[in-house]
């Protein structure tokens, strides 16, 4: 070997093969697979990892590493969950609001509806008591012209019959007067020709005021 390759031999004795540069893979025993793969049949089982993620990890011949980055697919799943998760509660909320908006429009609408019709039933009601009134009004003056005519036809007929009584009693007074003075023409008659004396018989013995005694001889 020569006397110079026998002193690096010496030098680099107590040196570890990693310095080097050098790194030696262990093949996992069946003990080991079977722990991992045990570990991703409960991942799967959680839904903790999907199918894909099982079979890129199956692949690793190395243990570590396939135990890493089985905890690494663990977590970004569970932060994939976590972040859809919140995306959903985002949604129900947004959803919910929406329905709280659509229940609140349909109230307003509905409210908006009764107090529309309300409006219209006062106002129905106010045009028919106006209507009413009006009407009455019409009536009113109808039976007051009405009325009105029957008293002046009242008034008519009374002053008709008025009249037709004072020259019933002119007439009435008339024929009496001539009466009297045909009689008082009878018994001056009597008295100058010394006639017997006559009777004189009238279902009236006064003539408005006078008595027909007066012209009786005395």
């Amino acid at each position: 070997m020569g006397k110079y390759n026998l002193r690096i031999i010496e030098d680099i004795r107590d040196l570890y093969l990693y310095d080097f540069g050098i790194h030696i893979e262990v093949s996992p025993d069946a003990e080991q697979k079977a722990m991992l793969e045990q570990n991703i049949q409960m991942a799967l089982s959680k839904n903790d990892i999907s199918l894909e993620d099982a079979i890129d990890i199956r692949e690793i011949k190395n243990i570590k590493l396939a135990n890493q980055l089985l905890k690494l697919k663990r977590s970004q799943k569970a932060e994939s969950d976590k972040e859809q998760q919140l995306m959903m509660q985002q949604m129900q909320a947004q959803q919910q609001m929406q329905v709280q908006q659509m229940k609140s429009q349909t109230e307003m609408q509905k409210i908006e509806l009764d107090t529309k019709s309300k409006i219209a039933v006062m106002q129905a009601e106010q045009q028919l008591a106006t209507a009413k009134l009006q009407a009455e009004a019409e009536l009113k003056k109808v039976l007051m012209a009405e009325e009105f005519n029957y008293q002046m036809q009242l008034r008519d007929i009374s002053e008709r019959a008025l009249q037709e009584r004072e020259t019933q009693r002119e007439v009435a007074k008339g024929k009496r007067i001539d009466q009297a003075n045909t009689q008082q023409s009878q018994l001056i008659s009597q008295r100058k020709n010394n006639l017997p004396p006559q009777s004189f018989e009238s279902n009236e013995d006064s003539l408005d005021g006078f008595d027909l005694a007066e012209f009786e001889p005395r």
